[in-house]
């Protein structure tokens, strides 16, 4: 792999990481999001079925062979032990793949990579496979009022979600780089363009010292 900058991007739920990640794809970083991973092993045929129909059986798999999301979440929210299972077959795929995927974005020239990772916070595996965390971050509230407005979840049901993550403090504690995102999408392209010129100049004495990127 070549050297250059990978940077870890988190945020609570409805915080607008997905929002920023797009961001920093129209300004040319490459973009690994482990929920995107997630999604094809789960989707059909995906790689990580097959496994999941054997653990939980036909009532979690949807007749096309996707992942029923929905009557899985119900199963892995009400027993945390299923919920373990459920990460123990999708976890290590998630990692060698987006392992593949950084390490092909480096060696083809990518200015940098943004390592999209809803729990990076409470996965110390991805803390120590990136230079810098950048935290997407909002009220709790404005979390809440988002996700609520995208989905047909209840506030109690986007809270629980939230008390499953690591709080906001302890996110904010993680950072290197805050991206506070209570404003608009125009506010949140200028302050993702400010950080797009600094990784790039991280980047370039990352690659002209290869010992620095490690």
């Amino acid at each position: 792999m070549k050297p250059g900058l990978v940077v870890g991007l988190t945020g609570g739920i409805g915080s607008g990481k997905s929002a920023a990640a797009s961001a920093f794809a129209s300004l040319g970083a490459a973009i690994v999001d482990t929920d995107a991973i997630a999604h094809e092993l789960t989707g059909p045929e995906g790689g990580a079925m097959a496994d999941i129909a054997a653990a939980f059986g036909p009532t979690v798999v949807r007749p096309d062979g996707s992942l029923d999301r929905a009557a899985m979440r119900q199963r892995v929210f009400a027993d945390p032990a299923e919920r373990a299972r459920l990460e123990a077959i999708l976890h290590p795929l998630i990692r060698r793949l987006s392992d593949e995927r950084v390490h092909a974005a480096l060696d083809a020239g990518a200015p940098y990579v943004i390592l999209a990772v809803p729990l990076l916070v409470e996965s110390a595996g991805y803390r120590q496979r990136v230079h810098r965390v950048a935290v997407v971050d909002c009220s709790e509230d404005t979390q809440v009022r988002r996700v609520m407005a995208r989905s047909a979840m209840s506030e109690s049901q986007v809270r629980a979600i939230m008390a499953a993550q690591a709080d906001r403090a302890q996110r904010l504690a993680a950072a290197d780089e805050v991206i506070d995102n209570s404003g608009d999408l125009d506010g949140l392209a200028e302050k993702v363009r400010a950080l797009d010129g600094r990784y790039r100049q991280i980047a370039a004495i990352a690659r002209a010292n290869p010992s620095c990127s490690g």
